[in-house]
């Protein structure tokens, strides 16, 4: 349980965090740390608006994606005090559940009848099906690497002992953080603080849901950005430290990784539209060089 608990606080923290690095890059003063706490707050206060022309998936997508993503949490380990659930292949079980929660918000983006939504329904379904086999072989990978095919049992037994395996792991972090990035809707395929209607991808998806509903689907993002960087943080956290010593580095490591996101995108532009997918499926032959690496290094 600790290990779900660690990745809910780091998921009020991030986004501040995000948001704070921003500010002091542009040179402005920019909102608190805790101010997309507060945003939320005030949404969770207020009813929310349902158009009469939507049916029940665009009342239970938020509850669904948020369900999701919780469960999803419950699968990520951290250092030897294993997970909550955990079972051999669970981070196939991890994959598909993020993408139950990512449908359902395509149906409901969908059941609005608005052609502006079903763009950005388009768009997000297409680069999740992109990204889909660069995490897979990612993770097969690391499943071959350390022979387990479970999260805790593939991060408790991760060791990048030579300079053949650091550079294999180097290129799967630089995997990790790039798929967060595109399943999460952020730069370089996406910019979540942009309107310019012609780019806008996962905002656009949302435009009709205000209030409690709204909050869910926030709160849903900030959770699943934060196991991103939870599997990231779990790749370095000594699974033989002392537990004490393995919580503040693991929170280290995410507030790390929130600063990080938030250089990247203060000094990063954003893709050309027609380039995004040939940029997400880069990632996939990269991810298939490092599985290559791995297969030279076992001499499979």
């Amino acid at each position: 349980m600790l290990n779900f608990i660690l990745v809910l606080l780091s998921a009020l923290l991030i986004p501040g965090i995000i948001i704070r690095t921003k500010s002091l890059c542009s040179g402005r003063k920019g909102p608190g740390l805790f101010q997309p706490l507060r945003d939320v707050r005030v949404l969770l206060m207020k009813g929310s608006v349902i158009s009469p022309v939507t049916t029940v998936i665009f009342r239970i997508a938020p509850s669904l994606a948020m369900a999701t993503v919780i469960t999803a949490s419950m699968l990520i380990p951290m250092g030897r005090q294993g997970a909550v659930i955990s079972f051999a292949g669970d981070f196939v079980f991890f994959s598909y559940l993020l993408a139950l929660g990512k449908f359902f918000m395509i149906l409901a983006a969908l059941d609005t009848g608005s052609s502006f939504e079903g763009m950005g329904a388009n768009r997000e379904a297409l680069y999740s099906m992109l990204v889909e086999p660069a995490f897979l072989l990612l993770m097969g990978t690391f499943a071959m690497f350390t022979g387990y095919t479970s999260f805790a049992d593939i991060f408790s037994h991760l060791n990048f002992g030579n300079t053949f395996t650091l550079i294999a792991g180097i290129i799967c972090f630089y995997l990790l953080i790039q798929i967060s990035m595109i399943e999460n809707s952020r730069l370089p395929v996406d910019d979540p603080k942009t309107h310019l209607e012609l780019t806008m991808v996962h905002e656009v998806m949302v435009l009709d849901y205000s209030g409690f509903d709204l909050a869910l689907v926030h709160m849903a993002t900030w959770i699943k950005f934060t196991m991103f960087g939870a599997l990231i943080s779990n790749s370095l956290v000594p699974p033989d430290w002392h537990i004490a010593w393995q919580i503040l580095l693991f929170l280290g490591l995410q507030m790390l990784f929130g600063i990080m996101i938030g250089l990247m995108e203060s000094f990063r532009a954003r893709n050309k539209m027609m380039k995004n997918p040939q940029f997400i499926l880069s990632l996939t032959a990269i991810a298939m060089m490092a599985f290559a690496m791995v297969l030279i290094f076992m001499n499979k």
